[in-house]
């Protein structure tokens, strides 16, 4: 059961590295959950301050994703339009197989954005700018976070390995 729930947890660590840049999963929580699940085997002991400070952790990072894009949009003069653009964008921009689309799709998403909520060009592409750097900041908090939680879980793994894997020694 044990080396079930180490591969479940890296299997969360691993989606929630992949959800730091897909708007549709919250990368840090997820990774948090395999941290989680680590510490729910019979070898790894309960470390409730570690817990309670990743989970603290994850839910701020998880909050300021949907912050920073807004604060992002709107020092820069965006609009609703133009971070819905930029979530349009970011999705399309990792389904269409196009070199630097996780990075095109988000600006030209809010650009397109911004232009439908008829703002005249200059301003549509400073808002677009906003936004896209506000995604960026987010996806970066987002990714940086996951690795650390990555890290967490191997270091945690690693100090217990003999425990959790008798049968390699």
């Amino acid at each position: 059961m044990d080396i079930f729930l180490v591969i479940l947890g890296l299997i969360l660590m691993f989606v929630g590295i992949i959800g730091s840049f897909l708007p549709v999963l919250p990368g840090p929580p997820i990774s948090w959950l395999g941290i989680l699940v680590l510490h729910l085997t019979s070898v790894v002991p309960k470390e409730y301050w570690l817990l309670g400070v990743t989970l603290a952790v994850a839910v701020i990072i998880w909050v300021l994703d949907y912050v920073i894009p807004i604060l992002g949009a709107k020092k820069f003069g965006g609009t609703k339009a133009g971070m819905v653009g930029t979530a349009i964008g970011l999705v399309l921009g990792i389904v269409i197989p196009i070199p630097g689309g996780i990075i095109i799709g988000p600006f030209l998403g809010a650009l397109v954005g911004e232009l439908t909520n008829k703002v005249d060009n200059k301003t549509a592409l400073k808002a677009a700018f906003g936004s896209f750097l506000g995604f960026l900041t987010g996806t970066f908090l987002k990714f940086a976070v996951s690795i650390i939680f990555l890290v967490l879980f191997f270091s945690k793994t690693w100090e217990y390995k003999n425990e959790l894997f008798p049968f390699i020694n």
